[in-house]
């Protein structure tokens, strides 16, 4: 993710934005109700958010740009740190939570974000209830921290062409993780570089000779004593990337790791003690959790979206460029129908994959309260509404804020 930042207002704005402002044709209130909820839910929104803006604990004199990807990953895991300990002290409510993080951490994403984000629901969502007696928990308050293992060196989107193993060995009632192939390495997961000790591991089922495709597993990779790999795991950073370093995304391999039975992740599928296969009622129950995943994606890529095109815009106010009657002010270059064809189309697409966002949400809380009931129909649905949306958003995301970016002349290259 991009390093940004949330500042206070200025005291001074200039008159051409200010301008621009008054003269909107809507509400700004009006709209902002409409975009988080409702006038209550925009209220305690941004009460949550003070709680952070406000705290010094989160004040930093270091520019993030001049720190070294040591220094950035140390700033995140601390500032991840307080924000746990915060949201504890402050007894912040289930429902405000993410909120707080994001107001906390939105200067970057640190290595035990995909804890948060996938760990902790893969193991809400798949585990059975006695699983989730043992490490939900743990989870939830940092006893333990996991990474979320699926994406391979050679394969990402495509899960069922994963190369990692899972066998079942009914002699000792224990699976053995394997990596048979470089291929098979787990390649970018974040976190798993040097902060997660467990993994949720997206692994070729193998029992009684025969693969019954992906399922999950929870893999401890870390000692809890002193940190370091466990037998037969091989961990590492993958280096630094364009973006996101204080996000430690790394690589595992395992070398035939065995694990207990009971840590395949058994809501929907489960293995017996003597190798017998259950399956679910649908296969692409055990997916359920990247839907879940994609609805993230959806929503960051408006937010995202959001930003570059804010930025883009407030700066095409104050712009002034070319005279084009000798004697008379430059025009703003927000008036020029040129740099409006550029961004138009992205402001309107941030609105749209925030709408988009809202409504997939919907239709996911809609869809597994009717699993819950044992009605599988709109589940085919809701994967390919969600694999579609995740792939188009981000990828127009990417390309508007290069369109944005380059609206800013040299300056948008700047940080």
């Amino acid at each position: 993710m991009t390093i940004y930042y949330i500042t206070k207002m200025p005291a001074q704005v200039n008159p051409d934005l200010a301008k621009e402002r008054e003269n909107a044709s809507f509400g700004v209130q009006k709209l902002t109700n409409i975009l988080y909820g409702g006038a209550e839910k925009v209220r305690r929104r941004r009460y949550i958010e003070s709680l952070a803006f406000n705290d010094p604990a989160y004040s930093h004199d270091e520019d993030p740009n001049f720190l070294s990807r040591d220094e950035l990953y140390s700033f995140g895991l601390k500032d991840a740190v307080t924000t746990a300990q915060r949201i504890k002290e402050l007894n912040i409510a289930e429902e405000d939570v993410d909120t707080y993080r994001i107001a906390a951490l939105s200067w970057a994403e640190p290595g035990i974000a995909l804890h948060w984000i996938a760990f902790t629901p893969t193991i809400f969502q798949q585990a059975t209830d006695e699983q989730k007696e043992k490490w939900l928990k743990p989870a939830q308050e940092l006893s333990i921290i996991g990474a979320y293992a699926q994406t391979e060196l050679g394969h990402g989107t495509f899960v069922r062409g994963l190369e990692t193993t899972s066998t079942y060995d009914p002699a000792t009632q224990e699976f053995v993780i394997n990596s048979p192939t470089l291929t098979s390495t787990k390649w970018w997961p974040g976190g798993l570089g040097k902060t997660a000790n467990h993994a949720t591991v997206m692994a070729q089922l193998y029992t009684q000779g025969k693969c019954y495709g992906p399922h999950n597993f929870l893999v401890q990779l870390r000692s809890l004593e002193d940190h370091q790999p466990c037998p037969g795991v091989t961990l590492g950073d993958i280096g630094p990337k364009f973006g996101g370093n204080v996000n430690d995304n790394g690589f595992a391999s395992f070398d035939h790791v065995r694990i207990p039975r009971e840590n395949m992740l058994m809501k929907f599928a489960r293995v017996e003690p003597d190798g017998s296969y259950i399956q679910p009622a649908s296969s692409k129950l055990a997916y359920s959790n990247m839907v879940y995943l994609r609805g993230g994606f959806v929503v960051q890529s408006g937010n995202v979206l959001a930003m570059a095109t804010t930025i883009a815009i407030r700066y095409s106010c104050v712009r002034r460029q070319s005279e084009m009657k000798p004697g008379e002010p430059e025009p703003q270059i927000l008036d020029y129908q040129t740099q409006q064809y550029k961004l138009f189309p992205q402001l309107a697409a941030a609105y749209a994959f925030w709408f988009a966002a809202r409504f997939m949400k919907d239709q996911y809380l809609s869809i597994t309260s009717s699993m819950e009931k044992g009605d599988l129909s709109g589940l085919a649905e809701l994967h390919g509404l969600s694999a579609g949306l995740k792939s188009y958003t981000t990828a127009a995301m990417s390309n508007g804020i290069d369109v944005c970016r380059m609206a800013c002349g040299g300056h948008g290259y700047s940080h």
